[in-house]
């Protein structure tokens, strides 16, 4: 499953971000990070592979929405 994800960047008139890239990567990476800590607990109904997946893809989009956000403050296109 790999699918290419458009990242639109949300900004105002003035081309400034609405949405900090720091919290949105901080918000991606704790929810993977606490799937991860549910794991290693033993919850039950998480299977460990597919908890393991998912992080890495987060971790992934947040990485994506950090190099897109600093690109565009920058002054450059990604």
């Amino acid at each position: 499953m790999n699918r290419e994800v458009t990242l639109p960047l949300i900004v105002d008139d003035r081309g400034t971000l609405q949405v900090t890239a720091a919290d949105v990567s901080k918000l991606l990476r704790t929810l993977g990070g606490r799937w991860l800590h549910l794991v290693e607990a033993g919850a039950d109904g998480l299977d460990e592979d597919t908890v393991a997946a998912l992080t890495i893809e987060l971790a992934k989009l947040a990485d994506r929405i950090d190099v897109a956000c600093i690109a565009h403050s920058s002054g450059g296109t990604s």
